[in-house]
């Protein structure tokens, strides 16, 4: 017989919301009284009408405290000129994206709902068809781009064309009060893909050892997800999906409220002075804001979990430069949405491009490629470089089917010989504007073709956003061949200001995929790996540094 009292917690016990709110409507929900108790009825026309505007708020606007931190990397005496120069382009990114045409990444992601409600929240029962609903007008509408691909058989797929289906969990809240909670979330790919999971043990339970392997982890998240960085790292956890649903929740920081201190009962804490002990490691990575300096990350959670004695899953996820969330909620007074930034020019300095970087390197790509690699061939690694010129738009699937006509026997098309190619995918094009959001994809997907292509003489010149691994360093040494690594995130600012033309080459049936032709103008880009073998990231990815969290 157990003399153990039961002591129920809440995993995630949560302060005071300190959101500021807007009011959206009053209009779609009503108190009704019934069996002696208040409850709010709303209309499922209201949540589709809430999930519409919250998908064009979080596409085009940011939260105020990340406009701050870009602003505080320019204004530190510490920031490396590239760090400056990233963060400026993020802000002028964030201005273009204000307007509300043109999005701030290309990657418009896979929409995310959460929602909570209490039981006196009447709605009809149809909450995730009416959400979808919202969903899918805010993509038809805006100009957005359809990421979500359907599976016809295992190895078939074509994209929905509607950016649907979402991914909408809907949970109770306790309480009596009427009251129905809401995080909106755009995820991208690039960011999506580093959320990592690692099942380790309570060995890993030790300052030195948690440092050695943090270290290590942390470094190989690398700069394809557009970094600086909103980081989160959890520890612990009822099972390996509930570690990485709580580290996407505090890469937005959702739950900057838990409490500082555990307790018997099992609830998660928040460790605040390793949040600064990591953020400091990150530092002196060297890895910087894409291009070496120090702003790596803007900030680190560090939540701790209650586990299983045989398990200690560690998870780790970031939110990057398209920091895309906000909360909402519907209540008895009406509906409301968080504030978001709505003038974020007011976060630019006054700086010109000169006072950013030691080097830049004016590039003419209206010639030929010999030419035009014997020029990059005088450059170190890290110089920054403004492109002029046409470039060729191909990702995964143009590689794929040129990949193909290779091992068919059939020679490179000319316009990879003859063009850099941009890893890149576009997002609608707005009327009267010469492209929709057009920034960079993650180079490493590419990885896999660049020693074919190289040696049949295409890609020697490559332009997208991250790290790449030893392979392509090897390939362009032995090819002659370039990586330039594009600044990830600005995607609005570069269809305004940089892209002058965009023409379909081949493959117009795969949409966004297809093989493009453009033309840019001063397009920002830095000089990562060289035709002598030489990698910027390769020494700052490699683990140095001797670190032990303090207990």
């Amino acid at each position: 017989m157990t003399t153990t009292k039961f002591d129920f917690t809440e995993v995630l016990p949560l302060g005071p919301d300190d959101t500021e709110y807007r009011l959206v409507t009053d209009e779609g929900v009503r108190v009704v009284e019934a069996a002696g108790r208040r409850f709010l009825e709303v209309e499922p026309s209201t949540l589709t009408a809430l999930a519409t505007e919250a998908i064009k708020d979080i596409q085009h606007l940011l939260r105020p405290s990340h406009l701050a931190q870009l602003r505080a990397i320019i204004d530190d005496p510490e920031a490396s000129p590239n760090d400056r120069f990233v963060a400026t382009d993020l802000l002028r990114n964030a201005c273009v994206s204000a307007g509300g045409v043109l999005p701030m990444c290309q990657d418009t992601g896979t929409a995310i709902v959460i929602g909570k409600r209490t039981e006196s929240v009447l709605t009809g029962g149809q909450d995730e068809e009416a959400l979808s609903r919202g969903i899918f007008d805010a993509y038809q509408d805006l100009n957005l781009r359809y990421s979500q691909m359907a599976p016809l058989t295992f190895w078939d797929e074509r994209n929905t064309g509607t950016n649907l289906p979402a991914q909408i969990e809907l949970y109770n809240k306790a309480g009596t009060d009427p009251v129905y909670e809401f995080l909106f979330m755009a995820k991208g790919g690039g960011s999506a893909n580093k959320t990592f999971l690692y099942q380790e043990t309570k060995a890993l339970l030790n300052p030195t050892r948690l440092g050695r392997f943090l270290e290590e982890k942390l470094r190989s998240l690398g700069t394809a997800a557009c970094p600086p960085y909103h980081l989160a790292i959890v520890v612990g956890g009822m099972s390996a999906e509930y570690n990485l649903k709580v580290a996407k929740l505090a890469s937005a920081r959702y739950l900057d409220g838990l409490p500082r201190e555990g307790s018997p009962s099992g609830h998660a804490l928040r460790d605040v002075e390793m949040e600064q002990q990591v953020l400091e490691m990150t530092r002196q990575f060297g890895i910087g804001a894409q291009f070496g300096g120090k702003y790596f990350c803007h900030d680190v959670r560090v939540i701790r979990l209650p586990r299983h004695g045989a398990s200690l899953p560690v998870g780790v996820a970031v939110s990057c430069s398209a920091d895309r969330q906000a909360k909402a909620k519907i209540t008895p007074e009406g509906v409301f949405l968080e504030q978001l930034e709505r003038d974020p020019a007011r976060f630019l300095p006054d700086v010109v491009d000169e006072q950013l970087s030691d080097e830049v390197v004016k590039i003419d790509l209206n010639r030929p490629m010999d030419e035009i690699r014997a020029e990059l061939s005088k450059l170190p690694v890290k110089t920054r470089v403004s492109l002029t010129g046409p470039l060729v738009v191909a990702r995964d699937i143009a590689h794929a089917k040129i990949a193909e006509r290779l091992e068919a026997g059939e020679p490179m098309p000319e316009y990879m010989r003859n063009h850099p190619v941009y890893y890149a995918g576009p997002a609608k094009t707005p009327d009267g504007y010469a492209s929709g959001s057009f920034g960079p994809t993650t180079a490493g997907r590419m990885d896999a073709y660049v020693e074919q292509f190289q040696a049949a003489g295409g890609s020697l010149v490559m332009l997208a956003k991250g790290n790449r691994s030893a392979k392509v360093t090897e390939s362009c040494r032995k090819h002659g061949g370039f990586y330039l690594g594009s600044i990830g995130g600005p995607a609005a600012r570069l269809a305004q200001d940089c892209i002058r033309k965009v023409e379909v080459l081949e493959y117009p049936e795969l949409g966004m995929e297809a093989v493009w032709r453009i033309e840019v103008e001063d397009f920002p880009a830095f000089v990562v790996v060289d035709d002598k073998g030489e990698d910027f990231f390769a020494e700052a990815t490699k683990p140095v540094l001797q670190i032990s969290f303090a207990r």
